[in-house]
């Protein structure tokens, strides 16, 4: 995702711990594993830090963040390791936040789910802002194209925090979804514990579902948006995706009859059954079909049989002993898709595994995979495999979460890590100057801990360095869904 490209000096991680005994089955820490996985948002956050910020190599960013607006945009998530607030994989990391503790919050020890609770008020306190005017979203604040070919801290931009705006009639269904998504899983996130925030999230949900719902189309496709947006965040598999996600979740939040009707009525004709085995912040397919095959096993709605269909296909190919299992696995084990960022697929994948197979054991049902009868034991074994080998049951015996064991990555492709604090260096360290960091075969100085870098390539090598971002740049869309993955593990250790 990013343009610069300083020389290579990667370190490929040796011959030598590549044998190591750690990727024979080793005990992992699942709690201390999911600690850190919510601290990682922390040092993603834009905007006025608070008093009780924990990761302190950060300080205030973005301060300015809409003004050429005349309105109040600060706060939020930076993506991955640049320095730009796109909103449609941020809003698709707050659904995921939410979706981790509505489906495990009540595995997770109190400071966990209180922690995890302010990660996602930080994005939705955000989100609120993109969609508080009439007939408007603020889809991504700062340009991408000038960012990336600095390398500075937030804290010293100077880079043009350019506002993104959608206007109606012109289209933005797939943020505005994704939007409406994020805004009502948040408010059955905090349901219990602030029903009037709660109130005010489904309401704003609600208006969101709206906007993108009566002027179709992809925000991408808006000329004053794509130069912006792509290729980094384009809308690549079309809008259809995002308006049965939105109105699945607000289903789900307000029980509303009309997005059961949505459901039942636009299936067929926005592509439901298309594309089931994808799930990321730009298809929504395979996460969709699990979500409603909740209410067709635990509510018995039959009505919405095709996407309980489309989910039990997508859990087949996933079991190695199903006749229709296909995915693409490492030789290590790891689930693995061409792309770049390939932990992301890894972890979504395995929260759909946990949450289906918290479905079918409620109601006590299998999948018929024709071949063989799955079952809720079988799939919780294939999330299992996912989240040891990226804790280090792997071929090089390495954590892909920073922070976690002995061995992670060092040199991770993120700018606030990489370059000394405003803490250590308080003079500015202008867009060029941070070149000679982003250049240097040190590990950073800020350790990101709960960073989960993108990923080994298909052979299982990984190699340190900051200048291959597809392996080692974080994003908050793999860390999110790992939350809820983490929140199981961590209550069920002795899983094997």
């Amino acid at each position: 995702m990013k343009n610069l490209s300083p020389p290579h000096y990667a370190l490929l991680f040796t011959a030598l711990l590549a044998q190591s005994p750690l990727f024979q089955s080793s005990y992992h820490e699942y709690h201390d594993a999911l600690s850190k996985s919510i601290l990682f948002f922390e040092g993603q956050r834009s905007g006025y830090l608070p008093q009780d910020q924990r990761v302190t190599w950060r300080a205030n960013s973005g301060l300015s963040d809409g003004w050429t607006y005349n309105t109040d945009l600060t706060g939020g998530y930076y993506d991955a390791g640049d320095n730009v607030k796109f909103g449609f994989p941020m809003a698709f990391t707050t659904t995921m936040l939410a979706w981790s503790v509505n489906e495990f919050g009540d595995l997770m020890p109190s400071e966990d789910l209180r922690n995890s609770l302010v990660a996602i008020r930080w994005a939705t306190d955000y989100l609120l802002k993109t969609v508080s005017q009439p007939n408007r979203i603020f889809v991504q604040v700062g340009d991408p194209n000038v960012d990336h070919i600095c390398w500075e801290r937030p804290e010293d931009m100077d880079t043009p925090r350019i506002v993104y705006a959608v206007d109606a009639p012109s289209p933005a269904s797939d943020v505005a979804g994704e939007t409406a998504a994020a805004l009502a899983a948040s408010s059955m996130a905090f349901r219990s514990s602030d029903p009037g925030y709660a109130e005010i999230l489904l309401r704003n949900a609600i208006n969101a579902f709206q906007f993108a719902d009566s002027y179709r189309g992809a925000y991408s496709d808006n000329s004053n948006i794509k130069d912006g947006a792509c290729p980094f965040y384009c809308d690549f598999d079309g809008y259809q995706d995002e308006l049965l996600w939105g109105a699945a979740w607000l289903r789900r939040a307000s029980y509303d009859d009309t997005y059961l009707s949505f459901l039942q009525n636009n299936g067929e004709t926005l592509g439901a059954d298309e594309n089931i085995n994808e799930f990321g912040w730009d298809n929504k397919h395979a996460g969709l079909n699990v979500l409603v095959s909740k209410e067709v096993l635990e509510g018995n709605m039959y009505s919405l049989q095709s996407y309980k269909e489309s989910a039990d296909s997508f859990m087949c190919t996933l079991v190695p002993e199903s006749s229709s299992s296909h995915v693409e696995n490492t030789p290590g084990g790891l689930i693995y898709k061409p792309g770049g960022s390939n932990l992301q697929h890894a972890t979504t994948i395995s929260f759909l595994l946990l949450a289906y197979a918290n479905y079918l054991e409620r109601t006590s049902q299998s999948v018929n995979c024709g071949n063989v009868n799955v079952g809720p034991y079988s799939l919780r074994q294939q999330a299992k495999r996912q989240v040891d080998y990226i804790l280090g049951d792997n071929p090089l015996g390495l954590s892909y979460m920073v922070g976690y064991s002995d061995h992670y990555p060092q040199r991770i492709h993120h700018r606030g890590s990489s370059l000394p604090s405003v803490k250590d260096h308080p003079d500015l360290i202008a867009c060029k100057e941070g070149s000679i960091y982003c250049n240097s075969s040190n590990p950073n100085p800020n350790v990101h801990v709960g960073a989960i870098v993108g990923g080994p390539s298909e052979d299982d090598s990984y190699e340190d360095s900051r200048d291959d971002f597809r392996k080692s740049e974080p994003t908050t869309y793999i860390n999110a869904p790992f939350v809820g993955v983490l929140a199981y593990f961590a209550a069920n250790p002795s899983f094997s």
